[in-house]
């Protein structure tokens, strides 16, 4: 008697992620990047800062400009950049279109302690994937970003080049209309405190 055996079947397609799951998947690998930290090493908020006043244009190295990019309170973003200025890492100088608030630089220091930056890492795999994923990547998280700011009524950071605030129609340097300065190529890619999407603050 022959015996009766059944056709292997294609295993079934697994089920896309639920937007919850993708969701703790975000959080999950934010958590990765800093999960092997050496003891000595900066907490996350510390190398958040340090970041920030890295990327920050200077217009927005201040305490309470970081405190917004970080969604935290002022106080507790002056302690973290407290902390760094106390580890050398940051230095504090006097405002000068501002007497009433200083900013803060990353000192030579500070940017050797960024060669060590765990991010790094993250970067290294995000360069590994395909172009078209990058750029696909790139618009998804600009998309999420902005609308939780908007769902959290925070600011939106954001650079030069992408602000509706930006002049670019005049011959020589690009125009800030927010600060009315004349703002330098290097300055175009920095974070600004006062970004405002280009499709919402054109002149109507």
């Amino acid at each position: 008697m022959t015996e009766f055996t059944s056709p292997l079947r294609a295993p079934a397609p697994a089920a896309p992620a639920t937007a919850v799951e993708l969701a703790e998947q975000v959080v999950h690998l934010a958590r990765l990047v800093h999960g092997n930290a050496r003891e000595d090493g900066l907490t996350p908020a510390q190398w958040t800062a340090l970041r920030y006043f890295a990327r920050a244009n200077r217009f927005s190295r201040t305490p309470s400009a970081f405190s917004e990019f970080h969604a935290t309170t002022r106080g507790t973003a002056s302690q973290t950049v407290k902390s760094l200025v106390a580890l050398g890492l940051l230095e504090r100088r006097p405002n000068e279109q501002d007497g009433r608030s200083a900013l803060f630089e990353v000192t030579p220091a500070g940017h050797a302690r960024l060669a060590e930056d765990p991010l790094g890492a993250l970067g290294t795999l995000i360069d590994t994937l395909p172009a078209e994923d990058r750029r696909a990547l790139a618009t998804a998280l600009s998309r999420l970003t902005g609308g939780m700011s908007r769902l959290r009524a925070a600011p939106i950071f954001g650079n030069c080049v992408d602000c509706g605030h930006c002049d670019t129609s005049l011959d020589g340097p690009a125009y800030c209309r927010c600060t009315q300065s004349l703002l330098a190529e290097s300055e175009m890619r920095a974070l600004c405190a006062d970004f405002a999407p280009a499709n919402l603050s054109a002149p109507r």
